[in-house]
């Protein structure tokens, strides 16, 4: 009872005029940046950042979710129609996507992809219901010792788990942590790392950073990679799948969905995960495997469903311990955190409309994105012939003005700026800036645990090592190393995250 009495409140929460609006804001936000190469979801919510400080926290969280889940359906659409993946969990559709279109059969394609997305989308909230609150029980339960160790297997699998070098990775989570120690500190009040610069004594701005790190250098990314779209298709018929078409891609839909909710929760890129995963497994087990390649509706329909269940799975682990499973999820955090809400366990408790609103809210979006995604495909495709030259001005005016407004502080300007130069030095060296971002995020919270299990234990250090549940999760973040570093292991991961 107590479940469906919580659903009842996320459902009233979720469903007032003021989320509606933000909600739908959210989804079609998403999608208009998934449909539009180039710009990402990441990036898009770091710029959004300094705008929800001036909303409520539910409204602000429940259109950033949008957004997120919004640009998973978005970026499906570019992949089946320019063989263009809008965002990177759909480089695995454009494969049969595309040549779905090529055939003729773009409406079945785009059609096939929404619906699994609508699916995973449902069958993933109900487990985050379902999941949530026992979590956040057994992590109300846990001592800064464990706290500590949980981050430390944050971090490590997030470098498992990012794109390229182990090494470039570890270097970059390193990076963030330092970052993040920039400040005051917590314990003695002191000034440290601030090179004597006034406006660094409450530490980097969050929102500088992200905005400088991921919309930014994006930006700079995307003018240097500029190129003219084909839009081969102008107008998209036949949407409705054929019955051949339900029956080959139901069950591709329902292991897609399985693979995504399982894998979503991992930290540092679970849906793109997923859906490289599922495309393998489909493929594996079909009786044709030569059809992957040249249009095989399981290649659209598992993958797609793959990647929206990881999505919205990703958010059992921000919402219950406050440990984000991957970049946006760290910028909700950041969210959260300049909201005045410290993420957590106790936000469950502390905040109940929030949290199971936020809940409720992404069934509502998932029916709004499959309600609005296939009547509006006329307007995305039109939408994708807009040089990116002609947009990329807006958005760094209107990435400006949100970071002044925070602060009204125009050190933030220069901050933003210097991080998206910082950013594009690291996209040109091949190093991705997700786990950094997560460092940055974790590193503050990883400190203040550390050196309260320190005090408690009268600096003990083995207190981290004597605690059953800190020491499995300590020996489980050393397994996750060991074995990304095995060479057949780096030789997989490294054919699944190959560079472009």
């Amino acid at each position: 009872m107590d479940l469906l009495s919580n659903l009842a409140l996320g459902f009233v929460t979720a469903a007032s005029p003021w989320n509606l609006l933000f909600c739908l804001i959210g989804v079609i936000l998403g999608t208009l940046i998934g449909v539009l190469p180039g710009i990402g979801a990441t990036a898009t919510i770091a710029m959004l950042l300094p705008i929800t400080f001036q909303l409520e926290p539910v409204s602000s969280l429940i259109m950033l979710a949008g957004i997120y889940y919004g640009a998973q359906y978005g970026g499906s659409t570019t992949a089946i129609l320019i063989n263009m993946p809008g965002e990177s969990s759909s480089a695995v559709t454009a494969i049969d996507g595309y040549q779905m279109a090529r055939k003729g059969r773009a409406g079945a394609a785009l059609a096939i992809a929404a619906i699994g997305s609508f699916f995973a989308g449902t069958v993933s909230t109900v487990l985050v219901a379902v999941f949530a609150p026992p979590l956040t029980t057994i992590a109300l339960k846990f001592g800064s010792a464990e706290y500590f160790s949980l981050m430390i297997v944050g971090l490590v699998s997030s470098i498992a788990l990012a794109h390229g070098s182990v090494v470039k990775a570890l270097g970059m989570v390193v990076l963030g942590l330092l970052l993040g120690l920039v400040g005051t500190d917590i314990y003695s009040g002191t000034p440290r790392f601030i090179l004597g610069i006034r406006e660094l004594s409450d530490g980097l701005n969050f929102v500088a950073l992200a905005v400088g790190v991921f919309g930014i250098a994006e930006i700079l990314r995307n003018l240097e990679n500029e190129h003219e779209r084909d839009v081969m298709i102008k107008k998209v018929t036949n949407l409705l799948p054929s019955r051949e078409d339900w029956k080959a891609m139901i069950a591709p839909i329902l292991r897609g969905t399985a693979i995504g909710s399982a894998l979503g929760i991992l930290p540092g890129g679970g849906a793109i995960l997923a859906s490289f995963a599922s495309y393998t497994v489909e493929k594996r087990i079909s009786k044709t495997p030569s059809e992957f390649g040249k249009g095989a509706i399981a290649g659209v329909a598992g993958p797609e469903s793959a990647n929206n269940a990881g999505a919205q799975t990703s958010f059992i682990p921000m919402l219950t311990l406050g440990i984000p499973a991957n970049p946006v999820m760290a910028l909700m955090i950041g969210a959260m955190i300049i909201q005045g809400i410290v993420p957590g366990p106790n936000v469950a408790t502390e905040q109940p409309a929030l949290f199971w609103g936020i809940i409720a809210s992404m069934w509502i979006g998932n029916l709004m994105l499959i309600l609005l995604n296939l009547p509006l495909i006329g307007l995305w495709v039109k939408l994708l012939t807009i040089p990116y030259y002609m947009l990329f001005p807006a958005i760094i005016a209107f990435c400006s003005i949100g970071v002044y407004s925070v602060n009204t502080n125009v050190f933030d300007l220069y901050a933003v700026a210097f991080f998206g130069l910082i950013g594009y030095g690291l996209a040109k060296l091949r190093c991705e800036p997700a786990p950094l971002l997560l460092g940055f995020v974790l590193g503050p919270l990883l400190e203040e645990h550390l050196r309260r299990a320190m005090i408690m234990s009268r600096g003990d250090p083995t207190t981290f090592l004597t605690r059953p549940i800190s020491l499995t999760l300590l020996l489980l973040a050393v397994a996750v190393l060991v074995v990304v570093l095995l060479p057949s292991i780096r030789k997989k991961r490294d054919e699944v995250f190959v560079e472009d």
